[in-house]
């Protein structure tokens, strides 16, 4: 928008190297004689993955006669855009309630999105012109504003990617204001407090919302750079936890236009906290700060997930120019790529068989919505022949530049037809019915492992010709299930 003024073993099942997600099931030791060794290929392409990577800016209003379509979502998908940042400008409405046409036309875009298989970067303003006055609505309106769109934000959560939380101000930024005080010092900060406790509360706690500057999140919140968030207080639903950030001024200068008031402290802080949060924006202006070098530093640094490929061209070009606006592409949020992988040797039906795998994340984040792992057996001679077993881990905790351990010991159910089966690895999204869609699974980024028809990563064949004896107990065991 504008201008603001090898590696060590993990020994418990299913943990990840720099932490245990949940309650681990039984250890068993890898002997790693009886296991066959297989090694994967790293892929350098771009992937198309939920919820990262470049994004499409699209504004609605009352008085444009304007709506995704099927085809908009299709192309952007073609041109490897994953998500689309819709802004709903409400200028029409500053002193009374949210039309229902106007509410619908929100309805439609979500329905599209997810009928087509894509996410929404959501927020609202009042105006996108600073000669536009007034620049926001009253507490009463916004308050009642947001109450008339909780049930569709509620409704359509899972396909929100993130909110930012917007409302006040021009571009909903947070700073040119006539109704929650402009610059406004530390103790001014609760009218502002009061629209993100409503967002927060409109939301479902699994979904984040973004504010502008490191201070809207402290001030609001009454916290210091001291209370950053941890290990141990990261992804638990809570307020602090569920407060993200968005930079829309991204390299414009030394200080990306006032989003850190010249406040190393607050930088310090941004790049703490965006380990555990979402962090996105755009860039707004060309400066000397916008080189190659630079910018692939700073995105590391900040943990960058989502970025506008449609603002600022200028930059854009520039990153073109150095060479480096592929890579951009390619590392904005998660990607995740296997390394190796450790297979039971001789597997026989009734008998337990242990997986052991290296992943790797070159990404410059972790995924900060919550995501299933899952392993799945599929019969190759009958394909109706379907095992799944969950694991444990949280890839939200896989995060950049680490490499991280997924172990698990199970049962091969006596039920199981002998013959060749297919393992999966599956990254689906968490939320129903899109647990099901190819278009909401997580691809790695390996060569020859993609399926493509049902967005499952192929990680090992296995025959399984005899019937054996389980000698472990205590061990989870394979579940049928149907697609």
């Amino acid at each position: 928008m504008k201008p603001i003024l090898l590696l060590p073993f993990c020994l418990l099942l299913f943990a990840n190297c720099e932490k245990t997600n949940s309650e681990a099931a039984p250890s068993v030791p890898t002997d790693y004689d009886q296991m066959q060794i297989k090694q994967y290929i790293e892929s350098q392409a771009n992937i198309l993955n939920p919820e990262r990577g470049f994004y499409t800016h699209r504004g609605f209003s009352a008085s444009k006669n304007e709506m995704l379509s099927a085809s908009d979502i299709q192309k952007y998908r073609e041109e490897g855009i994953s998500l689309v940042f819709t802004i709903y400008y409400l200028k029409e409405f500053r002193d009374k309630p949210i039309s229902e046409a106007f509410l619908e036309l929100i309805r439609h875009n979500m329905r599209v999105l997810r009928e087509e298989g894509n996410k929404a970067i959501v927020r609202f303003a009042y105006t996108s012109s600073r000669e536009e006055r007034p620049w926001d609505a009253p507490w009463e309106i916004t308050q009642r504003h947001i109450a008339q769109l909780k049930p569709i934000l509620q409704e359509y959560s899972d396909v929100i990617c993130l909110m930012e939380a917007g409302f006040v101000g021009v571009w909903g930024e947070w700073y040119y204001t006539d109704n929650y005080v402009y610059k406004p010092k530390e103790e001014a900060y609760a009218p502002r407090a009061r629209v993100l406790a409503a967002l927060l509360d409109a939301l479902p706690s699994d979904r984040m919302i973004a504010v502008r500057t490191p201070q809207a999140k402290l001030l609001t919140q009454g916290i210091t750079p001291k209370d950053t968030l941890s290990l141990s207080t990261a992804f638990k639903g809570t307020p602090l936890a569920r407060i993200a950030a968005h930079n829309d001024c991204f390299l414009a200068d030394e200080d990306d236009r006032g989003t850190f008031a010249n406040n190393l402290t607050y930088r310090n802080y941004w790049e703490a906290e965006s380990k555990y949060t979402a962090m996105g924006g755009e860039t707004c202006a060309l400066s000397s700060l916008a080189t190659c070098s630079h910018a692939l530093a700073q995105f590391s640094q900040y943990h960058w997930s989502y970025l506008n490929r449609d603002y600022h061209q200028d930059v854009f070009k520039q990153w073109k120019g150095g060479k480096c606006l592929n890579e951009i592409q390619k590392r904005l949020g998660y990607r995740f790529s296997l390394m190796k992988g450790y297979f039971t040797k001789n597997p026989k039906i009734g008998s337990p068989y242990q997986i052991e795998l290296l992943l790797k994340n070159t990404g410059w984040a972790s995924p900060f919505n919550p995501r299933r792992v899952e392993l799945l057996f599929i019969s190759e001679e009958k394909p109706n022949e379907k095992y799944r077993i969950p694991l444990a881990d949280d890839p939200r905790y896989w995060f950049a530049g680490k490499t991280n351990t997924l172990k698990t010991t199970f049962l091969l159910p006596r039920g199981m037809s002998k013959g060749k089966y297919t393992i999966f690895l599956n990254l689906p999204d968490p939320r129903e019915p899109l647990s099901k869609r190819k278009e909401y699974s997580i691809q790695l980024a390996n060569k020859d492992i993609w399926n493509s028809q049902k967005g499952y990563n192929k990680i090992q064949e296995v025959t399984l010709s005899e019937i054996g004896e389980n000698n472990l107990r205590g061990i989870p065991s394979l579940e049928k299930f149907t697609e």
